[in-house]
């Protein structure tokens, strides 16, 4: 089956005229019938590039929600608002309290709004923490299992506002699809870890080729240990293309396209992969 993923959403922009860019990620997964929409980005640009890119959001029945914060979920109440019900996808944790707690102060950065209030603007809560087909040689990964010593997340990401309790994210995930060329795994943010989230991709689909890797992978805010061994198990998988968006931040996505020309490009806004 042949998809298309292209991005709606992200910090930078391509060379389509008139899209913006946000902190935030929101892409559009095209194939046989209805598209999916995996994560809606922080809220103001989502419906504004898909208008520019000539992508009607209508059309989309779905929403796979990668984790509950706000720069990917901020999107939702604009798009259910412009564009009618949408069946949400996603994992039981997502309204969890969330908070970044960095020198003393505490911002709040969760999904901002109410389960309550998104049923009552057309979201159909689809809620599961396992792994699931979601449609032909689509997946969703559900909790990814943390195995790897190195990758360690993001210890700044807490609970409740005085950072007593940090938070795991355990509602990350990640979007897997089978390609000719091998798996194609969509990140929204990759808490769970890039390497973890592919070893978990490979066990479960019994297929070992990954073909490529597109979205945020959260390497922007990991040290540089966990960088250099997240690039050593990339080589070792054969990744055949790197596309970092989003949280893969301004090193990394140096280091990437250093370590791997012509595999690594970035994946702004306008960006598509077809497969």
């Amino acid at each position: 089956m042949k998809h298309r993923i292209t991005i709606l959403c992200d910090n930078t922009v391509g060379p389509i005229s008139g899209t913006i860019g946000e902190h935030g990620f929101a892409a559009l997964v095209e194939g046989s019938g209805q598209g999916l929409l995996f994560d809606t980005g922080r809220g103001e640009g989502l419906l504004h590039n898909a208008q520019r890119m000539g992508r009607d959001l209508r059309r989309v029945s779905r929403v796979a929600l990668s984790h509950g914060h706000y720069d990917h979920t901020g999107g939702l109440w604009p798009l259910l608002g412009s564009c009618g019900p949408k069946e949400i996808l996603a994992h039981p944790g997502i309204f969890t309290r969330r908070y970044r707690v960095r020198e003393g102060e505490s911002v709040s950065i969760g999904i901002p709004y109410a389960e309550d209030f998104l049923r009552g603007q057309g979201a159909i809560f689809s809620l599961s923490e396992k792994w699931r087909e979601i449609g032909p040689e689509t997946w969703l990964t559900g909790e990814v299992p943390r195995l790897t010593g190195y990758e360690k997340g993001d210890t700044g990401l807490c609970c409740d506002d005085g950072g007593c309790t940090a938070d795991p994210i355990s509602d990350d995930q990640s979007l897997v699809l089978r390609s000719e060329r091998g798996l194609v795994l969509l990140l929204g943010c990759c808490h769970a870890g890039v390497v973890n989230t592919i070893e978990w991709a490979q066990k479960m689909t019994g297929i070992d080729e990954v073909y490529a890797v597109i979205g945020g992978t959260h390497l922007g805010f990991c040290s540089q240990a966990q960088l250099d061994e997240t690039i050593a198990a990339l080589r070792r998988f054969g990744v055949r293309k790197i596309l970092g968006s989003h949280c893969t931040g301004f090193y990394a996505a140096a280091r990437l396209a250093h370590e791997f020309p012509g595999v690594f490009h970035p994946a702004y806004v306008g960006y598509t992969l077809e497969v």
